[in-house]
């Protein structure tokens, strides 16, 4: 990918695809670590000497055009407190010619924040005509979006092809980290994959098998893999559609994989039901395990002892629920416990949440803001967003 020291941006007003798709509630941003995220590439761009950064971000899934509950101006202001410097709120939608004009009238060095792309007819389809009128607002493009890397969009690949671009500090900084998971990884080298379902992560786990001395499956996804040996799971979450996917995995890399001995299961999905340690392939009729046993989370956390690269995604529990999380928090602290010791990252949007609360998140050394374009990068595949910046 092109980097950012390879594109000229003195005298320039700089388009630039960000990620703002943060949490907002009754229109207060309640986290804004995607915010400051992109802080390095909007200051990096403002030393090199562009003359405007103008953001750009998608915001939920607004359905026919505007929707105030989907508007990105709450964020402008948390923008202004991190970046220490005024920002511009642009509201009309980002191919009007009320915007373009509001872009060209920006002051030498100011930083605009554009409505909600989504808002513009035509981004998820990477409309030409909405390319081209993204394209008027910038002299050059930054994509350092890399939640939205795998989409297709107007505002991620379509912009690209018209402007002189570069990736961001972020996306280069994703791409980088996860690379190395896929080639020239250090060994001994675990995989611990965790979340509901088989069928979410399973392109990832047959690409990475491969490549991995263990695999450590937990979660709900564990159950998939225990009834297809022939294990009782009571009323565990499972897919009966991937049994035979499972069984073959483990008949292939039953050497690699490491499934629960033993859970905590409960008598209904409730943060305060009745709980009770059993074996994993008998669990009793009417309960269902939500959580990975004290004997899997010590087997678990020996497998990870002396490892030199660790990938972590999804939590081994219901982590939501404080009588639940033992498992997932006893992974974060085997995984944070390998500081200066292992290549160690987390991706996910439930994994960040998870070695969040946890509070070991310093320890790890990349924490992917990705979600499934972490996960699909992490499959093989190519990466629109990646690709344009080629």
């Amino acid at each position: 990918m092109q980097n950012l020291s390879q594109l000229d941006v003195q005298g320039k007003r700089v388009l630039v695809r960000v990620d703002y798709n943060v949490p907002v509630k009754e229109g207060v941003v309640q986290d804004d670590t995607r915010v400051t995220a992109s802080l390095p590439t909007i200051s990096a761009l403002l030393d090199a000497g562009a003359r405007n950064v103008i953001l750009m971000s998608h915001f939920g899934r607004p359905k026919n055009g505007p929707e105030e509950k989907y508007s990105l101006k709450p964020v402008a202001p948390v923008l202004e407190k991190v970046l220490g410097r005024p920002v511009t709120f642009i509201a009309g939608t980002a191919d009007s010619d009320e915007t373009l004009a509001a872009v060209q009238a920006l002051p030498e060095g100011a930083v605009a924040l554009l409505e909600n792309v989504r808002f513009s007819a035509g981004e998820e389809q990477n409309d030409s005509g909405l390319n081209g009128k993204l394209a008027r607002l910038g002299d050059a493009f930054v994509l350092d979006a890399f939640g939205s890397a795998h989409r297709a969009h107007s505002s991620v690949s379509g912009v690209a092809a018209q402007l002189p671009h570069a990736a961001g500090t972020l996306l280069q900084t994703e791409v980088d980290a996860l690379g190395k998971l896929l080639s020239g990884a250090e060994r001994p080298y675990v995989v611990i994959i965790g979340g509901a379902k088989v069928s979410d992560k399973i392109k990832v786990i047959e690409n990475l098998l491969p490549r991995v001395d263990k695999l450590l499956i937990g979660g709900g996804m564990a159950y998939t893999f225990i009834k297809s040996q022939g294990g009782k799971i009571g009323e565990s979450i499972h897919e009966d559609d991937q049994l035979d996917l499972a069984a073959r995995l483990l008949r292939e890399y039953g050497d690699k994989i490491m499934l629960p001995v033993d859970v905590i299961a409960a008598d209904a999905f409730s943060a305060d039901a009745n709980t009770q340690v059993v074996a994993s392939n008998a669990i009793p009729d009417g309960w269902q395990g939500l959580d990975a046993g004290p004997e899997t989370v010590r087997l678990y956390s020996e497998a990870l002892k002396g490892a030199k690269t660790v990938f972590w995604n999804g939590p081994l529990g219901v982590f939501e629920f404080a009588k639940f999380a033992g498992g997932t928090n006893a992974v974060a602290a085997a995984v944070g416990s390998l500081k200066n010791q292992a290549y160690t990252v987390v991706g996910g949007g439930d994994s960040v949440s998870a070695v969040n609360k946890s509070g070991k998140a310093d320890q790890i050394d990349h924490i992917s803001t990705g979600g499934g374009a972490s996960l699909e990068l992490l499959e093989g595949k190519a990466l629109p967003g990646v690709e344009a910046m080629k």
